[in-house]
Formats: C-alpha cells, sequence, structure tokens
C-alpha cells in the first residue's frame, strides 16, 4: 500500500478547522500548509488523532486511531466507546440497506441523546454535517452519510464511516472503510484487530 496523506492532531490543534469539510483540521506546519499539529509538543494525557489516507492498487482507504502519551481520562475515554457505538449503528444500518440519509439519522439522533450536538464532527460555526464518506478512487465519493443523500450504499460500494467528537481541547473518535457485501457490510481497514485507542508510554 500507497501513504497518500496522514493527518496527526494533538489537542489543541484538532479543534482548528479544516480548509474542507472535513471534522479535523489542525494549525499545519505554515499558512501553506494548515492541516495536522504544526510544531506544538503532544501534551502527556491529551488525545492524538492518526488519520490515515492510504492507496492499494489506486483505490482509496481511510482509517483514524487514537493514541496518547500517558492514560487519558475517563471522559475521553467514554466518548471514544460512544463514537464506536455510533458506528455500530450506521454500519448496521447500511448493512439492512436503509438509504444513507437513513443511517444520518440513526446516528447524528445517538449523538444528541449522548450530548453530543454541539461537538459531532467540529464545533460552531465549522461543523461538518456528515459521519461517513464513500471512498474510491478519491477520497470523498458519493453518497455520504448526510442529510439528503436518499439513496442506499449499493451492492461494492465501499465507504469511510467516522464519527468524531471535537472539543477546544482536543478530538477523539474513529474510522475504518467498508464495502457493502450481499451479506452485509465488511470492514476493510484494521477493524478490531488494532485498538481504538493506545498508550504509547
Amino acid at each position: 500500500m500507497d501513504c497518500d496523506r496522514v493527518v496527526i492532531v494533538a489537542g489543541e490543534s484538532a479543534s482548528i478547522p479544516s480548509y474542507f469539510d472535513s471534522a479535523i483540521g489542525g494549525v499545519g506546519a505554515s499558512p501553506i500548509s494548515p492541516l495536522g499539529s504544526g510544531h506544538a509538543k503532544v501534551k502527556s494525557n491529551s488525545p492524538v488523532t492518526v488519520d490515515i489516507v492510504h492507496l492499494h492498487r489506486g483505490y482509496v482507504s481511510d482509517c483514524t486511531r487514537m493514541f496518547s502519551a500517558g492514560a487519558l481520562d475517563s471522559r475521553w475515554m467514554e466518548r471514544l466507546d460512544h463514537m464506536a457505538e455510533i458506528q455500530k449503528a450506521v454500519v448496521s444500518s447500511l448493512s439492512q440497506g436503509d438509504d444513507c440519509s437513513k443511517a444520518w439519522e440513526i446516528g447524528s439522533f445517538m449523538a444528541k441523546e449522548m450530548g453530543y450536538s454541539d461537538n459531532l464532527m467540529g464545533m460552531n460555526p465549522d461543523k461538518s454535517h456528515f459521519l461517513g464518506h464513500s471512498v474510491g478512487l478519491e477520497l470523498d465519493e458519493t453518497p455520504v452519510i448526510a442529510n439528503g443523500f436518499n439513496r442506499p450504499l449499493c451492492i461494492g460500494g465501499t465507504m469511510a464511516i467516522e464519527p468524531k467528537v471535537i472539543y477546544p481541547d482536543g478530538c477523539i473518535g474513529t474510522e475504518d472503510t467498508f464495502v457493502r457485501t450481499e451479506d452485509g457490510m465488511e470492514c476493510l481497514t484494521m477493524g478490531n484487530s488494532f485498538p481504538l485507542f493506545t498508550d504509547w508510554n
């Protein structure tokens, strides 16, 4: 596989919105390249988001995992557990052949019930309003898990599902790429084989 792009944001940098429709952006190394954490040192016990785009024979996969130097407090871990629950519900909806707009309704309603309305996929006024995007030859393809996409992911379609919550002091969430088969959604990236969170201390 070829590594196409990796966005790494740590702590407060994760709250800086992106120049494109994405949950995370970051300060970046300079105004010419405003993406990623920049030059700040990673603080202990602070969430580090690693969003990796790979290409395999020209086809895109997208995956996110969380790291930290030292344990994260229980608030962050609860948020991560909740994002995993939302991802699971969205995957289940798509597996049943629901429209992508229905999957969005399910996921965004869960987030609201969990108390994340103001933080799901960004903070106002820079929120993104989606929970996943199709991938293929391009990183962002259609359909998208968002309002207005009133069609299902077709059999053979591939989609990255990425619920995240963003706060002034950091971001946390998960992402994997799935393909829809006759039997439901199959994970193409790391899935359960790589933990959602790793403390590298």
